[in-house]
């Protein structure tokens, strides 16, 4: 299969080294020439230490040379630049290729998930309606790309479709799942990450395994509610693009959103430890989106609430902890 990925970043450069190795011919795209370049002559990525890229993958800058013959587009651009990629390559398509969206995150105005982002913006620019698929899961690109043992799954609304994707992961490191609720599997991939920003902040204060296993289990029920209000299936918050993703999210030291939050949580000015991460925080891209569906759907998220409260608002994290312990007595309702 023809496969070229949509952004050399971490995850764009560790699904490609998957695919190639699987036998398919991949072009990866960068906005960057120079970074095109440098990919191309060094098979090195800087946050990918150790890691080769196969010389069978080819690199370009060049939106039409990566659009031609594409049988698919997996993009892998941070969510905020997802609609100016998908306007992009509208205008190079010679054929229908699938889109395949292995980003996380929720357009912030429109809230539309990345899929529909992308629907959007390619009808938009005249060309046809595309078929899009989502891949989400506990996903960490340093240990796809060191071939790790990994779990996905893979979301489309089309059964065929959503299987030669499944296919093309057949055989590595990675063993694929379907999924027919596209639209759950991408609001847990959003969430999940702002959750973990929670969980973060907890560590950086210095609380323990108790705290960081309550905001985990809290943090699920707030998506889950969400999800069923948005007409999500229930079964998909506690697969792999659910709890699955929430738990390594929350607790890798590979996940920016745990790493920023730590910082945060000891003190660090929000766009502080954004800069210390040195690369793009979903979840703090995905906030914004998070609290608005939020207000739209009339729904008591307290932990995204209070993520909002320290992020946004520069609020006390060990006050903001004290008055989620101090709220009302309820029962558990899961």
């Amino acid at each position: 299969m023809n496969i070229t990925v949509l952004g050399s970043g971490t995850w764009g450069i560790a699904l490609a080294k998957v695919l190639s190795e699987n036998g398919s011919t991949v072009t990866v795209w960068s906005k960057f020439k120079e970074e095109a370049e440098k990919l191309a002559e060094t098979r090195e990525a800087p946050n990918l230490p150790g890691v080769r890229i196969p010389d069978s993958i080819i690199f370009t800058s060049d939106p039409a040379e990566a659009a031609d013959n594409a049988e698919f587009l997996l993009n892998a651009v941070p969510s905020v630049y997802v609609r100016d990629t998908a306007a992009l390559f509208s205008a190079h398509l010679k054929n229908k290729p699938v889109w395949v969206n292995a980003s996380k995150g929720i357009e912030s105005d429109t809230l539309m998930t990345l899929t529909e982002v992308i629907e959007d913006e390619t009808v938009r620019n005249g060309a046809e309606m595309p078929v899009t698929v989502a891949i989400s899961g506990p996903t960490h690109a340093e240990e796809v790309a060191r071939d790790m043992p990994t779990l996905i799954v893979v979301a489309g609304d089309d059964p065929e479709i959503t299987a030669a994707v499944q296919k093309l992961f057949e055989g590595s490191c990675i063993r694929p799942y379907t999924n027919t609720d596209k639209r759950g599997v991408q609001i847990c991939g959003a969430l999940k990450n702002v959750e973990a920003l929670a969980v973060g902040i907890a560590k950086g204060l210095g609380y323990g395994d108790n705290t960081r296993a309550a905001l985990i289990t809290r943090g699920m029920e707030e998506i889950r509610r969400l999800g069923l209000a948005m007409g999500c299936r229930e079964r998909t918050f506690f697969g792999l693009a659910g709890i699955g993703d929430l738990i390594v999210t929350a607790t890798s030291n590979h996940s920016r959103n745990n790493r920023a939050g730590i910082l945060i949580g000891q003190g660090v000015k929000p766009q502080d430890a954004l800069r210390q991460i040195g690369m793009v925080v979903e979840g703090v891209n995905a906030l914004p989106a998070a609290i608005r569906l939020c207000e739209k759907y009339r729904m008591d998220m307290p932990v995204i609430s209070a993520v909002r409260e320290v992020i946004q608002e520069g609020a006390d994290p060990k006050g903001i902890v004290q008055n989620l312990m101090g709220r009302e007595l309820k029962q558990e309702n899961i």
